[in-house]
């Protein structure tokens, strides 16, 4: 007896059939429900959204047509003036001479937008005209003629047509003197206006200021106040055509009704003669882009509800393909795992080889900076020694054998710095290890700059020093000092070749460190993090090998103190060296 219930109790562990059946119907309610209420919201929110949208590009719409519509008006209010001061008018006028009179118009339209010029005697007749079937044409009883002759001003007037449609004229009467010789008319063209509003599905008129409308997308609106025109039965147009296939919408209340059906009205009072510009929108896009993203909310769920029946009846087969690629995967991982091993066996083979060949590139690039670090330092007193060898030379040639023997001893003084010079390079290799005393900062910066003297004669720069009234007095080697001075003077009358008033600012100041600032007005430094790197250089090739800096940082941080670079405020580049003062034992010491 205990078998069948232990069976029954590891069926009763799995989900039965039914309840799976009840689940599913379960969730497809939820999932009808969901979609439901989505589509619903989103009918509300996308509606208001797009409602508001369509109003915001009616505003803008209705806001443009008016502005091209007071810019042609205003655009044309000056002519008349402007006409009525010509002397070629006024002058056939009082002459009955109007042979060129319409050719003068003629030219005058030509700088205009205007539809016509009309000129006008004082009985009325027109005498010249840019529309030549008008010639000799009586108009004394027309409002902008009898108005302008009693106006000393421009006169705007509109004139109905037995069509239905309307002309606009500008009007000024034309004076020679305190006599009125006759009128000159200019007429404006807003019938165009009316063609271009014609290709959109909005309706537009514009009502004067007695709510007569003048100018009207429908024909049969012109005369008519918007209460008449909108009882009146439009005609088949593509207005109507939009309200008969919305003739159901009514998500949006009415805020006009035209033919029977709700649009969206929109109202513009014009800067201009108490005009109104008015239009009227249907809600047919605003339906056709609900009804789009409703369509494809519809469409998501459809899909997703198919991918349920379908993640179903693939579950198990799913399953099978996860395994498989999981098998693949580790297959493909496997390999890898192998080649990977190989080539590390491979690897490890050649790097015996590339050690060696590594130590020997390591030697002759040692090599290589040590001859190149040589070459640098020794040039400056090189030069300094030609200089003095030249002018022993022409002290000799003048019998001057006194003066010639003191550069001879310079020249010696040199030859001994370059002995030292090749000592400290070997020095900068090795990293330290001389022996030190106490060094007179204004003693060494003299000597540089004595050293550097050549190089000063040859160029006018402005050379300022500011020193201590007591000696500054530090423990290090001089002539590793004098060198570092020397580098950053050499690299200060570089910077300033291309100045064309070059200045070298020199300042020793003694505080909590012994400081030396070297400042001029080159162009400054772009990349002051690789400066003092060896083989840095931004000199042009042939004038520095970048050797300079490195070495000089090198001998201050041997002798416990730093070297900084930075940039001047204004313009130009700023080393400071700084090195432990020393301030006891002074006095012994010398």
């Amino acid at each position: 007896m205990k078998a069948p219930v232990q069976k029954r109790q590891l069926i009763s562990g799995w989900p039965r059939s039914d309840n799976i059946g009840w689940l599913v119907r379960l969730a497809l309610v939820l999932l009808l429900v969901i979609a439901a209420a989505t589509i619903w919201v989103t009918n509300r929110l996308m509606t208001d959204r797009f409602t508001e949208s369509t109003r915001n590009r009616a505003e803008l719409r209705l806001a443009l047509y008016s502005g091209n519509l007071v810019s042609e008006l205003r655009g044309n209010r000056n002519m008349p003036q402007v006409l009525a001061r010509d002397s070629i008018l006024i002058g056939a006028l009082n002459s009955n001479d109007y042979s060129q009179s319409t050719q003068r118009l003629i030219s005058h339209l030509d700088d205009m937008d205007a539809a016509s010029l009309l000129l006008l005697d004082l009985d009325g007749r027109i005498v010249a005209t840019t529309d030549r079937n008008q010639l000799g044409a009586q108009r004394g009883s027309e409002s902008y003629f009898v108005d302008a002759i009693r106006s000393n001003a421009t006169i705007f007037s509109v004139k109905e047509l037995e069509t239905g449609s309307y002309k606009f004229f500008y009007a000024r009467r034309v004076e020679s003197g305190a006599n009125v010789l006759g009128v000159i008319v200019v007429e404006v063209d807003l019938q165009k206006f009316e063609r271009a509003w014609g290709g959109i599905s909005d309706a537009v008129m514009v009502a004067d200021s007695t709510g007569t409308i003048i100018l009207s997308t429908e024909t049969r609106w012109r005369g008519l106040t918007e209460d008449e025109a909108l009882q009146r039965e439009t005609p088949h147009s593509a207005i109507e055509r939009a309200i008969r296939a919305t003739s159901d919408w009514a998500a949006v209340p009415a805020e006009a009704y035209l033919a029977g059906e709700a649009v969206m009205r929109m109202e513009l009072r014009m800067p201009v003669y108490g005009w109104r510009m008015t239009s009227f929108t249907t809600y047919a896009s605003i339906r056709e882009r609900v009804n789009g993203i409703l369509a494809l909310e519809i469409m998501g769920f459809a899909i997703l509800l198919a991918l349920v029946f379908y993640a179903l009846s693939r579950r198990t087969a799913l399953r099978m393909a996860l395994f498989q690629r999981e098998s693949a995967e580790l297959r493909a991982l496997n390999a890898r795992l192998q080649r990977e091993i190989a080539e590390r066996k491979r690897v490890q083979k050649t790097l015996a080889v590339t050690e060696q060949s590594l130590a020997q590139s390591s030697k002759l690039a040692a090599l290589g900076e040590m001859s190149a670090a040589v070459s640098h330092e020794l040039n400056q007193p090189l030069a300094a020694m030609k200089t003095y060898l030249a002018g022993a030379r022409l002290l000799l040639r003048r019998n001057r054998p006194e003066e010639a023997v003191s550069s001879f001893g310079r020249i010696d003084d040199l030859i001994e710095r370059m002995g030292a010079i090749t000592r400290q390079l070997k020095s900068y290799a090795r990293k330290g290890g001389d022996t030190l005393a106490p060094v007179n900062m204004g003693d060494a910066l003299a000597s540089s700059l004595s050293m550097m003297e050549p190089q000063l004669r040859h160029r006018q720069v402005q050379i300022t020093r500011i020193l201590p009234d007591k000696d500054v007095w530090v423990m290090g080697d001089r002539m590793r000092i004098e060198q570092v001075m020397v580098n950053l003077l050499r690299n200060a009358l570089d910077a300033t070749k291309s100045v064309s008033e070059p200045e070298v600012e020199i300042i020793l100041a003694a505080g909590e460190t012994a400081t030396l600032t070297v400042r001029d007005n080159g162009t400054g430094i772009e990349e002051l993090e690789s400066l003092f790197e060896p083989f840095y250089t931004t000199k042009q090739p042939g004038d520095g090998v970048g050797l300079g800096l490195a070495i000089s940082s090198g001998i201050v941080n041997d002798l416990g103190g730093r070297l900084i670079a930075r940039n001047a405020r204004e313009r130009g580049a700023v080393f400071e060296m700084q090195l432990p003062i020393l301030e006891d034992d002074v006095e012994a010491a010398e």
